[in-house]
């Protein structure tokens, strides 16, 4: 099984990024091959559902051989980051019957769930098929300075994420 994680944040000073890597390495732990994708690798001008740019090409080979993704994003203004949507937007038919789970991120106490809530249309437009939820706020202080999670729960969580995850992507690709 392969589930990449995507970073769906290209700003400077990301706690993102530390959910991400901690996401990564619990998804290492549980024995299922990924990597990091960050957003801030594929940055586009301006949205193009073509497909036919390099960036949507080489995130296309990425996407077809996932069983399943993983999403890591902040929560900015009660949404999603821009540089998100316009990864995502660079393909569509490709993501049909795509397992994903989310990941929100937020310094507040909700944990980016008005970020997830609105991820879920994109999602649905996109034919996605949603098989997980984390919740990660208060990141400042959820982390310490080397990057390693302070509440030792989130292991736990975050392996039956990746068992539901699983269930669903093999569910999926039965039929």
């Amino acid at each position: 099984m392969y589930i990449p994680v995507i970073l769906g944040t290209a700003r400077k000073g990301r706690y993102s990024e530390k959910v991400a890597k901690f996401v990564l390495g619990e998804v290492k732990k549980a024995k299922i091959k990924t990597e990091l994708i960050d957003v801030g690798d594929y940055r586009i001008k301006a949205t193009d559902n073509t497909e036919k740019i390099p960036e949507a090409k080489k995130f296309e080979k990425l996407l077809k051989k996932a069983d399943a993704l993983i999403i890591v994003s902040p929560e900015y203004n009660h949404s999603y980051p821009g540089e998100l949507k316009m990864f995502l937007d660079m393909l569509f038919k490709q993501y049909y019957m795509k397992p994903f789970g989310i990941c929100g991120v937020s310094n507040g106490n909700f944990g980016g769930a008005r970020m997830i809530e609105n991820f879920m249309s994109l999602a649905a437009n996109f034919r996605m098929v949603p098989a997980g939820v984390m919740y990660f706020p208060f990141v400042e202080e959820l982390f310490d300075s080397k990057g390693s999670i302070k509440d030792e729960k989130y292991h736990k969580r975050t392996e039956r994420f990746l068992e539901e995850l699983q269930k669903t992507a093999k569910r999926i690709k039965k039929k």
